[in-house]
């Protein structure tokens, strides 16, 4: 049985709490947060788990062999690399870091101490992005054209970090996953014109090799909640809708087909393609549930992780070109 305690108990903590502590492969011993509230409620929920209020206690508790690390970016660098340098496994959540040199010395000491750095990126495990992959897998979709997501709300206003960092690192993930080619270069805009400071709208364009591009639109200032993805194939194209109650994949079977026609060789003509639409089964499980079985298998069976440090990386460097092209009005970040 895999022993693992976990920093914060905020807002994502205690999903993370109830998926180990139900999971039979892993024991949930310790608990760790600054706030005197949110240890109370741990441990009326998880009585067998230790508490601690100071980081350097709770790392100096020697039963464990894992540590989840469920706090703001800015704390994520130093705590991760506090619990690897005692040889122990790391459960990070996202986005991974603040800046590219973090992830990647992450990854080094993960390296160095073989220890096992899973990013938490949970929509990679849900049965909607796990079918699409599969289909895009078996040439259903053809040649890959473009990804444009939407992510979209009358949301809460973080007081750290804009909207890119808060919303984008979920299609970031899910783009990487996906369609995982060389990203060439990166553009942004949006305005902080509340005068916080804050960008509480975005679009971010991911230009990718063999000219696929990818469309990220996130805002915490949209009067509808909107969670919509269109990816384009040469052969077929899907709607993902993660807020569609059952039917949250539809595969089209429509397209756009060019051609030059010999009688007039520099007429391009246009033909478009409609077929049937149909919605594939899901797996129907949680996605976070199904996660933490795959940190089990990394950690018990030597699986090497779906979303490590190598796929938290990718998302930073996307993350930070899209704010540094944020500060000048959209100019594209060479990633190269």
């Amino acid at each position: 049985m895999i022993k693992i305690g976990l920093i914060g108990f905020g807002y994502w903590g205690p999903n993370l709490a109830r998926n180990f502590n139900v999971n039979p492969e892993f024991d949930l011993t310790a608990i760790c947060d600054f706030s005197s509230d949110r240890l109370k409620t741990a441990g009326r929920f998880y009585p067998q788990a230790k508490l601690y209020d100071k980081v350097a206690d709770f790392i100096k508790n020697l039963d464990m062999d894992a540590v989840a690390v469920a706090t703001p970016v800015a704390a994520h660098h130093e705590l991760a690399k506090m619990v690897m340098e005692t040889g122990r496994h790391v459960w990070l959540e996202k986005p991974m870091t603040e800046t590219v040199r973090q992830a990647e010395e992450l990854i080094e000491l993960a390296e160095k101490n073989h220890s096992v750095l899973l990013v938490d990126h949970t929509f990679v495990y849900t049965g909607a992005v796990r079918k699409i992959k599969y289909l895009i897998e078996t040439g259903e979709l053809g040649d890959l054209i473009y990804y444009d997501s939407v992510r979209v709300n009358l949301g809460l206003f973080q007081q750290d970090v804009n909207v890119i960092w808060d919303l984008a690192p979920h299609d970031i993930a899910i783009l990487d996953y996906l369609m995982p080619y060389k990203k060439l270069a990166v553009s942004s805009t949006g305005s902080h014109y509340y005068g916080n400071g804050i960008v509480p709208k975005s679009m971010v364009s991911v230009y990718m090799e063999d000219d696929i591009i990818g469309h990220i639109n996130v805002s915490w200032v949209s009067p509808v909640k909107i969670r919509q993805t269109l990816i384009g194939g040469t052969s077929k194209m899907i709607v993902y809708d993660d807020n569609h109650p059952s039917e949250k994949v539809k595969v089209y079977d429509k397209g756009v087909e060019l051609d030059y026609t010999t009688e007039e060789l520099y007429h391009l003509k246009v033909q478009y393609r409609v077929g049937d639409m149909y919605a594939p089964k899901l797996e129907d499980h949680e996605a976070l549930a199904l996660e933490t079985e795959h940190f089990a298998d990394c950690l018990l069976r030597a699986e090497k992780p779906l979303t490590g440090g190598k796929a938290g990386l990718e998302v930073v460097k996307v993350l930070v070109a899209a704010e540094e092209s944020l500060k000048h009005r959209g100019s594209p970040i060479d990633l190269q």
